[in-house]
């Protein structure tokens, strides 16, 4: 995504979270609805005066809108075999990355988890060392990674959620307020199904720019939810025992 695609999106964002309208921001700027959204349209135009005039109505500063462009997710989307091995092998560093994926402050953590300051900061710290975060005064940080980080399908982290993790996640009725547990089967073609694991990715970043906005929520109003996506080209193994031979199907 350019700089100008996310500067928008990050504008389209901040009315949502202010429950502004485009209606609501043409009246203010004196312009048209419909100009306006040409103007945050993917390709649309927008000159520097006119996101000086948006800031102005959103009540931001130009600095600090062009703060979080600067504090969004970098391209990195994966870690390495090393840095996973790290973050795993220490179960407080896990929880600590887990939670700065999560965006908490060192405050958030120490509330919720029986931490002391000093291992919550020593573990902030081997984070920065292994490029997971950067370390800023007052055990602030910044994201080095991709808030919807793609574990290695076959490494450390991966495995600890198959072996420690995933019967506990489904383990639940999914039956509470917001919850949804959904299996479907079908067969289609290679690209279709490129297509679609583009689309679910799109979910999972959705996922993660709602987490974005809902930052602002009092404690009091949030619950945490997870979110599983997975698609694979694949025959349950008690069926699989069941097919005749020489079908010439790829088994899972």
């Amino acid at each position: 995504m350019s700089s100008t695609q996310s500067l928008v999106a990050l504008i389209k964002a901040e009315l949502k979270a202010q429950g502004l309208s485009y209606a609501a921001l043409a009246q203010a700027l004196g312009l048209s609805e419909s100009s306006v959204k040409r103007m945050l349209a993917p390709g649309g135009e927008m000159p520097l005066s006119r996101v000086d005039e948006i800031c102005r109505v959103l009540k931001l500063e130009f600095a600090e809108l062009a703060g979080r462009l600067a504090n969004q997710a970098p391209a990195q989307r994966e870690l390495s075999l090393a840095q996973e091995q790290a973050v795993v092998a220490d179960p407080k560093l896990l929880l600590v990355a887990i939670c700065c994926l999560s965006l908490w402050t060192l405050e958030d953590v120490l509330a919720r988890y029986r931490l002391s300051e000093a291992d919550a900061v020593a573990a902030l710290a081997k984070l920065d060392r292994l490029g997971v975060i950067e370390l800023r005064p007052h055990n602030r940080y910044r994201l080095k990674v991709a808030k919807t980080l793609r574990w290695r399908p076959q490494g450390p982290v991966m495995q600890f959620f198959r072996e420690r993790v995933m019967a506990d996640f489904f383990a639940g009725g999914f039956d509470g307020e917001g919850e949804l547990l959904t299996l479907v089967h079908g067969e289609f073609g290679a690209r279709h199904a490129r297509e679609l694991a583009v689309r679910l990715q799109r979910t999972a970043d959705d996922f993660a720019r709602q987490h974005l906005l809902d930052q602002k929520l009092p404690a009091a109003e949030k619950r945490p939810y997870s979110v599983v996506i997975g698609l694979r080209s694949w025959v349950f193994e008690a069926f699989r025992d069941l097919e005749r031979s020489g079908l010439g199907r790829r088994r899972g």
